[in-house]
């Protein structure tokens, strides 16, 4: 009978990454290797990765020959077993090896899938509004993750872990965030002790959608950090002589912009006799004043105006005129002849301010009477008139004499 006799093809399997004397399949043989005219040999392509010790087939493997599933064609070491008694063959066998996967690689995704990418603020909410695809050369099971950390990750969620759909949670608003930023985490699912993981940092461009309405210039925010403006109220004065002239408008001039920035849709200005119907509009007041002809400016009948006033321990007095009657500082315009030169839109004050004396809207001087010394004499360099339409100023000086209780 044949030395060679009892063999058979051989099928075993080894973890990649195993290390080198790595145990595959003992082969059965009547005759001892070792002690018989017997000869065992290994060929074929993939017999440089065994070695035989006796009638064991062992991993032939090194720390620059690592055994990679991965890299290997079908996932399977085939080589062919030759028996032989003496120079003569005796017996062929084949040796299928299959290799088993570890969790060895970390995923990469997929760069299409991860790119900058546009979607509208008008986006409905529970939508899925990108999908990121990331591989794992070991063809595990992948996990994709939100990470909390990231700066608008409450804008996002994913239902489904392992498809990698992104849900819009949060509605979108460019008037207050034309770009986002979101960090995935593509996690591979085994049972191994280290989990391989990468991660990605994804741009998301915010579209302006016609979500707003035109707005009046200057806006003023109904509240800080609000992007809602409240309208201004544009003014004007005109007399009878303006005749086919442009107005001038305070703030002006008249101007509106479409309150979504990114569409900037021209605008059409009306003046509104009714209600108007369309869908997306902006109303603002204009006020224009019909002013009597600016033709003289406001005068004081003197230069300097005199009078005392008498100290007491009263909080407040009146100035007085030496013919014991009320001091009144008055402008005339003669604008105004039909009222006797009295304007109603002259206001008074005084420059500098004084802490001692204040001045009323009727020209009425009024002190601070236990704040005074008795023989002082004070000097209010201007008491102005303004006319607050036309703006024009004119200005006196008055001169007060602080008299003891009891002096005539």
């Amino acid at each position: 009978a044949s030395l060679c006799f009892g063999g058979s093809d051989i099928f075993a399997s080894v973890r990649e990454n195993s290390p080198v004397g790595q145990f595959i399949s003992n082969i059965n043989i009547a005759a001892d290797p070792g002690a018989n005219a017997v000869r065992l040999c290994l060929s074929g392509d993939d017999a440089d990765w065994f070695y035989l010790e006796g009638t064991t087939i062992r991993l032939n493997s090194s720390a620059t020959k690592v055994l990679d599933r991965e890299q290997v064609q079908g996932s399977m070491l085939v080589a062919e077993l030759v028996c032989y008694e003496g120079d003569v063959v005796q017996g062929h066998f084949r040796l299928l090896v299959e290799i088993l996967n570890e969790n060895d690689n970390r995923p990469n995704f997929l760069q299409e899938t991860i790119q900058p990418f546009t979607i509208s603020e008008l986006t409905a909410v529970n939508s899925v509004v990108f999908t990121v695809k990331a591989f794992d050369a070991d063809r595990d099971m992948i996990t994709y993750v939100i990470d909390r950390s990231s700066p608008d990750a409450w804008f996002f969620r994913i239902d489904l872990p392992n498809s990698g759909n992104v849900v819009l949670d949060k509605p979108l608003d460019y008037e207050t965030r034309t770009h986002l930023k979101l960090i995935m985490w593509a996690q591979v699912e085994s049972n191994t002790v280290e989990k391989f993981n990468t991660s990605a940092v994804l741009i998301i461009n915010v579209k302006d959608g016609d979500d707003q309405y035109p707005h009046f210039l200057p806006c003023t925010p109904v509240s800080p950090g609000v992007p809602v403006c409240m309208n201004p109220t544009y003014t004007a004065n005109i007399t009878h002589k303006h005749q086919d002239e442009v107005l001038e408008f305070s703030p002006g001039p008249i101007r509106a912009e479409d309150g979504d920035r990114g569409i900037d849709t021209p605008l059409i200005y009306t003046i509104l006799s009714q209600v108007d119907d369309r869908l997306k509009y902006s109303v603002a007041s204009v006020l224009v004043r019909v002013l009597y002809d600016n033709t003289f400016p406001p005068v004081f009948n003197r230069t300097t105006f005199k009078g005392f006033i008498i100290q007491s321990s009263s909080p407040a007095s009146i100035v007085s005129t030496y013919g014991n009657k009320v001091l009144q500082v008055k402008a005339t315009d003669r604008d105004f002849s039909d009222s006797q030169g009295l304007n109603p839109n002259i206001h008074y004050s005084l420059q500098p301010p004084s802490g001692l004396y204040q001045v009323t809207q009727g020209g009425v001087l009024i002190a601070r009477t236990n704040q005074l010394k008795a023989f002082d004499r004070h000097i209010l360099q201007q008491v102005m008139a303004r006319d607050e339409e036309s703006g024009e100023e004119v200005s006196a000086s008055v001169d007060i004499e602080v008299l003891q209780r009891g002096q005539t």
